[in-house]
């Protein structure tokens, strides 16, 4: 009886501690995280999937489960070094991303609980399994959205919504030059715009860019390798020129954007993808029609001028993402990747051959 006894309590401490192992197992598992880390500045080959440590929320903030993430511009020059993180944010790539919500921090005020289906505005950190945000920052995805469709929405609609409404002051009838037309901000920007009333006119480098550009509402387009924007524009105008510019590109269109833009307009810089040099007689030039150039990044912006914009973004414009409000806004995408295959998605947007936004899938657990 008694070696009977011992055998039973020795299989019962066996099960126990598989059982612990189990659990523990678990537990390290949540308190981790699958990311990709940027062991050095440089290509592509130096993004590296690695383990690390799971966020925690913060003080009303939301913890998201990251279904999807989507590649800007800025990534791409964060992993080259020449676009660090601000202080105090994950250096960990990714500036938008969509999922479900797993946890609160202390002192969440909004209607968030975990389970909801959410995309949020990042600072970084979206390249990742898991990112804590905010809670201005997040908004709830439309029902009839994925998960891929919305995290092609954040950072790229929330940046073209700045640029027309927070920074270019657009008004009804406008017209309104969108370079990169068939970008992730161009392609949102050519849409918001035409919401707004204003007439979209949109530049591109392939005729593949400039058909989705029309098909979104663009009522020109422009092949710059090709043709002279500028002289397209003027004709459009019947010589008056555009009310608003919005220029990716800089010191290489300067002259240009000059040429194009009407007495009075609005000339708004949110990027420098032709570099930042200018030669010759800007500010006279500028002077003379009265122009205004303004410029603008979203990163670096207050958490309050990210709450505002969330918020304005959410109220007049986030239903309409819903076919039951006419018109339909629609992020367009272009691809898809693992995140296995982040490298391979980094080298696509960086040979300019996307059309809308490159989405990055993360692995979820089994139910």
């Amino acid at each position: 009886m008694k070696a009977d006894s011992f055998q039973t309590a020795e299989c019962v401490l066996s099960v126990f501690l598989v059982h612990f192992e189990a659990e523990l197992r678990e537990i390290i598992v949540k308190k981790e995280m699958l990311a990709v880390c940027v062991d050095a500045p440089g290509g592509p080959d130096k993004l590296l999937l690695r383990t690390v440590p799971r966020p925690d929320p913060k003080d009303g903030e939301v913890l998201i489960r990251v279904h999807c993430t989507a590649l800007n511009r800025a990534d791409l020059l964060q992993r080259r070094g020449l676009y660090p993180a601000p202080p105090g944010v994950s250096d960990i790539l990714g500036l938008e991303a969509a999922g479900t919500v797993v946890g609160l921090g202390p002192g969440v005020k909004g209607h968030w609980k975990p389970g909801d289906k959410v995309m949020a505005l990042l600072s970084g950190g979206g390249y990742a399994q898991f990112v804590s945000v905010p809670e201005a920052n997040v908004m709830s995805i439309p029902s009839q959205l994925s998960f891929q469709q919305a995290a092609a929405i954040p950072e790229a609609w929330l940046t073209a919504y700045q640029l027309l409404h927070f920074v270019g002051q657009v008004k009804p009838g406008d017209v309104v030059v969108v370079h990169a037309a068939g970008s992730g901000v161009g392609t949102a920007a050519i849409q918001l715009a035409r919401l707004a009333g204003a007439i979209p006119i949109a530049t591109a480098g392939t005729p593949g860019k400039l058909k989705k550009a029309e098909e979104l509402g663009a009522a020109a387009g422009f092949n710059y390798k090709q043709v002279d924007f500028c002289e397209g524009i003027l004709q459009f105008t019947e010589g008056r020129g555009a009310d608003v510019v919005l220029d990716c590109v800089g010191g290489a269109n300067w002259e240009k954007n000059l040429r194009s833009l009407a007495t009075d307009g609005r000339w708004v810089l949110y990027g420098a993808l032709g570099g930042c040099p200018v030669n010759g007689d800007l500010l006279g030039k500028l002077l003379a029609k009265r122009g205004q150039l303004l410029s603008s990044l979203l990163r670096s912006r207050s958490p309050q001028y990210k709450a505002d914009l969330v918020k304005a973004f959410t109220e007049r414009a986030l239903s309409h993402f819903s076919p039951d409000l006419p018109p339909l806004l629609s992020p367009v995408i272009d691809c898809v990747f693992s995140v296995d295959c982040i490298a391979e998605a980094h080298c696509h947007m960086e040979a300019n051959r996307n059309i809308g936004k490159i989405i990055i899938d993360f692995p979820q657990p089994q139910s």
